[in-house]
């Protein structure tokens, strides 16, 4: 059970909540006894540039007095803990030698209800405040900021107010804003605030159907359309009957209008002071600023005593419980002959146990890390792997442990589970957990998942996510609940007890596995059962609900109904006035770096492979990819990679089987998977790519410690040469799971599917990416398992061609990042590996006439108006097409353009007055091809309009010069991210793949930084003649339900605007 936060401001450069946390068991990041000693060498190393100075005395300042000063030496920081003596605010100033700053202020908010009020609260702060006027700073943020991350999301206890930067008046910027929001917000003066954010009765004349409208009330609407998030709800609920986790702080559809204006303020009034808050600062802007700059906020307040501690939920015998079932929506007439129309065979069962009612300690929680490691982190894991070996289901759910709520939970179940066999899995998890108390863990296995979780700790590898959030996150699991903040960050002490515990002998996890789940009675299984008739009978109860309403309304109160919705769609369309938005402090021109910065990259040809390597600061690691060329294979073997990616490393080799080889991943290296990478090749002329050169890699990537890099070459080497594919159990095991976990993002992510489908026709990377990753791929993959059931010779005789066709010395490319000393120690095992790898086929056509019989096998489909039928109450809604036609030019001011039409017209039109949770666009410079997305959204034509308006607002909306200035900084922000080491390697590798060089490079950046109003109106024209007109070949793929889609071709069938659509069933 995962009690994931709700992240509710999309579009965020960052949207990702996995928190490296040294509580959270990391999936792929292991390492050997010898790495330890080279990684922390490594780090220290690192660190010796800037790290703090414990002997300089720590900073003080005359508002706060200082609790603790100390040095949090794995990751060489200082941190330093205040309180505010005014406020009663406490505050974590934490020095790193990091220029991506970070900051976050944290309320806990336990809601007593599931209307949803800490969620909408959330949203609504960040609409205008006392200093900052504008209705939506967050958005004018996002139009015009170098932000690496800007976000707020809502936890089951506490909702999180997060921004970095590495540019530091940016940053000041951002911090101030947020919290002038959070302290300050427009939202408890302005009723309209909760009305769009939350929900409203909307109608417009006297004879309409009343509605319901409303952000967080159409976002939840999408969360509770989806079958795995039903079941996590449910699981939560079950396992915290007496707390404040017994409700839904997001909000459930159902109750969320019960919330009313009085509700909303009084939550901000009780939970929204400072001395209920958790400050923290990170990074290298100077501490006396932070704590200046705090001060000015915080002293307008007094210290009260909050009342908001989370209540514990006490441990109960639910032993004699009965299971908890509840239902979830299956598509209407779906095969398999199940009462109801759903599909026989889809129910999900999951076993819940609360671990805990005191805090743990820190030595507990790292021992419970490794415990959850060795039962759930790997498909061999001994859970785990009893659970996909059982055949009883076609995923496995539930996570394992969830530990970032004030009590730790542990889950596990099946997906895809036949009614009758329900029992059975309860009864399987139960006696896998027997066997595992019994006997213990396999010794290899602990030391798979001891170097697991040390080498994550110790490598902290954040990649684009900000490393000093996580450490926030890391420290707000503990300090939210009244508990030291660097305790769960701390490993080095923990980590030496449990090995010496280990070294003893000591049976450690089987003593845990009995004491906190066999002999635990706090245990609830949660079964879900499909129910074709759900979504139909949910939409007629909230027809029906407010059509009773609308008949018990008087018509003083109908009539007040109607100018209520008046009144808040002329707020909505209103545009800020100049003096509103010059509120919200922003950078200018002059702040923006010229040139952009270039990576290390060298390249040479080794034994005819080529080999790239770049220099980049690592601590001691080596990040290896090993890139195969698909374009070798035959097209119609090209929906099977992503299956022969997954054999490589989890169907065992010649030498091993796959749980040896995990463990072997586990002992020796720092994590080996594969991956698969697509890109176009970039014209000479920089001009609009015609989109059939293209480059298709099968990547092998792994990580090592410098002392061993022999280890991780000799483990792709067996990979690639002898992975087992006559592994015919664990084959359908895998594509079971694909095809489960493709069929359930089709109901949360239908915008992404959407969007490939819509660039399908216009290239043979379109057609390449549906055939590999859009709907396409799922039919393919359901075909791919049923020769796996039927005829799986076949199948095996098409992945062993596939991988001869692959393993080709003269088509391979090494990538290689680390610094240099760990590059340089690497070029013996380069030379071996290379030396070793197949030459493979002597001669090849040219990559020309292998892509040209590419795209006649790959014919793309039409561009049709297509709605994909999902059991779902909101809809994806898409639209596109191609823009600027091949061996044209792309200014870059078009992308400048394309990102203010998303923070801008798509926001105010799609998600402010359409009430979707989101509405944006896509543009890719390179293909010319352009689509509009939505994201759970309560419409359907009104939102094609709105994308269909788009043009026309460009050419009559006159452009300030700040707004222009604005929304130059934001494209140039989105080009500057920073980048973790392996990051660096691979982007410098794309660059080289696709051909791209660093005169293109500036020759766009320039082109940004040149945009003209003018540009903006040339985009509009160009938008409304492409797109928009008819004829122009521009369709739309919708991913929504049967009715809605049916009501919109009724609706169309009495227009010829645009042709209906395409009902098109996929699950």
């Amino acid at each position: 059970m995962r009690s994931a936060a709700i992240c509710s401001m999309l579009f965020a450069r960052t949207s990702a909540l996995a928190v490296p946390r040294w509580t959270r068991s990391a999936r792929r990041l292991q390492g050997s006894p010898a790495f330890a000693a080279t990684l922390a060498k490594g780090a220290a190393e690192s660190k010796t540039l800037s790290v703090p100075d414990l002997s300089v005395p720590p900073v003080a300042h005359a508002a706060y007095e200082m609790i603790t000063d100390e040095m949090v030496d794995e990751y060489g920081v200082r941190a330093t803990l205040y309180k505010h003596t005014k406020s009663g605010a406490e505050v974590l100033s934490v020095q790193a030698a990091d220029e991506n700053k970070v900051f976050g202020i944290t309320f806990r908010t336990p809601p007593k209800d599931s209307t949803g009020v800490p969620h909408i609260l959330e949203h609504s702060v960040l609409c205008g405040s006392k200093k900052y006027k504008s209705k939506e700073p967050f958005v004018e943020l996002l139009k015009g900021s170098l932000q690496t991350f800007l976000n707020a999301f809502t936890y089951p206890d506490r909702t999180c107010y997060p921004v970095a930067s590495c540019n530091l008046k940016d940053f000041y910027n951002l911090v101030n804003v947020y919290l002038d929001a959070v302290l300050h917000p427009r939202a408890i003066e302005d009723e309209r605030v909760l009305l769009q954010e939350g929900w409203h009765y909307e109608i417009d004349k006297p004879d309409e159907p009343l509605t319901y409208k409303g952000v967080v009330f159409n976002e939840m609407k999408g969360v509770y359309s989806s079958p795995d998030s039903l079941l996590a709800r449910a699981a939560q609920q079950a396992t915290f009957p007496d707390n404040t986790y017994g409700v839904d702080s997001g909000g459930d559809p159902l109750a969320i209008p019960t919330l009313d204006f009085e509700g909303f303020k009084d939550f901000h009034g009780e939970f929204y002071h400072p001395a209920n808050s958790r400050v923290f600062f990170y990074g290298d802007d100077p501490v006396a600023d932070r704590l200046a700059l705090l001060d000015s906020y915080l002293a307008d307040f007094n210290a009260i005593d909050p009342n908001s501690k989370v209540g514990i939920q006490r441990k109960l015998d639910l032993s004699s419980k009965p299971r908890v079932v509840e239902k979830f929506p299956a598509p209407p007439e779906a095969p398999g002959g199940a009462e109801g129309g759903a599909k026989k065979g889809q129910n999900m069962v999951q076993v819940n146990w609360l671990l805990n009612e005191e805090a743990m300690g820190a030595k507990e929680q790292l021992t419970l890390a490794v415990l959850d490691y060795l039962l759930m982190g790997t498909s061999s894991s001994d859970l785990r792997k009893a659970l996909t070996d059982s055949q009883l289901g076609n995923e496995v759910i539930g996570g394992g442990l969830s530990d970032e709520l004030s009590q730790a939970t542990f889950s596990a179940g099946l997906k895809g589970v036949k009614p009758e066999d329900v029992p059975k899995v309860e009864a399987l998890i139960e006696a896998a957990l027997d066997k595992f108390a019994l006997k213990g863990p396999d010794a290899s296995a602990v030391e798979a998942a001891i170097n697991s979780i040390e080498f994550s700790l110790r490598e902290f590898n954040t990649g684009s996510f900000p490393r000093g959030l996580s450490f926030m996150l890391g420290a707000m699991s503990q300090w939210i609940y009244d508990r030291d903040p660097l305790s769960g960050l701390r490993f080095e002490a923990p980590l030496a007890e449990l090995k010496a515990e280990l070294a003893r002998g000591e049976p450690v996890f089987a003593d845990m596995v009995k004491a906190l789940l066999l002999e635990n009675k706090h245990k609830v299984s949660v079964e879900m059962v499909p129910d074709a008739s759900l979504e139909s009978e949910q939409t007629a109860a909230e027809l029906a609900e407010l059509a009773a309403i609308k008949a018990s309304m008087s018509p003083e109160e109908l009539e007040r109904a109607i100018q209520t919705t008046a009144d808040l769609k002329a707020a909505q369309a209103r545009h800020d006035t100049e003096e509103e938005l010059a509120t919200i402090p922003s950078l200018s021109k002059a702040d923006l770096a010229r040139q952009g910065l270039e990576l290390p990259f060298s390249e040479s040809t080794e034994l005819g492979a080529k080999v790239l390597r770049h220099d980049v600061p690592s601590n001691g690691i080596l990040y290896a990819d090993v890139g195969l060329d698909l374009t070798l294979l035959d097209a119609e073997d090209l929906p099977l990679v992503g299956l022969l990616s997954r054999c490589l490393t989890q169907t065992g080799t010649s030498k091993e089987d796959e749980t040896a080889l995990s463990r072997r991943i586990g002992a020796r290296t720092g994590g080996v998977y594969g991956s698969t990478f697509s890109g176009v090749v970039v014209p000479e002329d920089n001009s609009v790519a015609e989109g059939d050169e293209i480059v298709h890699r099968l990547f092998v990537r792994g990580k090592v410690v410098k002392a061993q890099p022999g280890e991780l070459f000799d483990i792709v080497s067996d990979v690639l040469t002898s992975a087992k594919l006559d592994n015919q159990k664990r084959i359908v095991e895998m594509l079971k799971e694909s095809v489960s976990g493709l069929e359930s993002n089709l109901v949360a992510s239908g915008h992404a599917y959407a969007s490939t489908r819509l660039s399908a026709p216009h290239s043979l990377a379109g057609a390449l990416g549906e055939a590999t990753g859009g709907i396409s791929s799922l039919l393919a993959l359901r075909a791919t398992l049923e020769m796996a059931e039927k005829d799986f010779p076949r199948l095996q005789a098409r992945l062993e061609r596939m991988r001869a066709a692959l393993l080709r010395r003269g088509s391979l490319l090494l990538n290689l990042s680390g610094d240099a000393a760990t590059l340089e120690a690497a070029e013996p095992e380069v030379a071996k590996f290379l030396e070793a790898f197949p030459e493979g086929a002597a001669e090849v056509p040219p990559a020309s006439e292998r892509l040209a019989a590419w795209k006649k096998a790959l014919a793309p489909p039409e561009a049709l108006n297509e709605g994909f039928v999902i059991p779902t109450q909101v809809n994806y809604v898409g639209k596109g097409g191609r823009l600027y036609a091949p061996g044209e030019k792309v200014p870059g001011s078009a992308s400048v353009v394309a990102r203010a039409l998303r923070t801008g017209y798509l926001w105010d039109t799609v998600r402010v007055m359409g009430g979707a949770y989101g509405g944006f666009c896509r543009f890719s410079p390179l293909t010319g091809t352009f689509s509009y997305l939505s994201y759970r959204d309560p419409n359907l034509l009104g939102t094609l309009e709105n994308y269909d308006g788009a043009g026309g607002f460009l050419g009559a909306h006159e452009l300030s010069d700040a707004a222009l200035e604005q929304a130059i900084i934001g494209a140039i922000g989105d080009l500057d991210g920073p980048l973790g080491p392996d990051q660096k390697g691979f982007e410098a590798m794309r660059r080289y793949l696709a051909k791209e060089t660093a005169a293109q490079r500036q020759e766009w950046r320039d082109g940004i930084l040149a945009t003209t109003k003018e540009d903006f109106k040339a985009f509009g024209e160009r938008l409304a003649a492409k797109l928009e007109a008819p004829g122009s070949g521009a369709n739309a793929v919708v991913f929504g339900s049967k009715q809605a889609l049916e009501d919109a071709n009724a609706k169309l069938a009495e227009g010829d605007k645009m042709k209906p659509f395409e009902l098109k069933e996929v699950l």
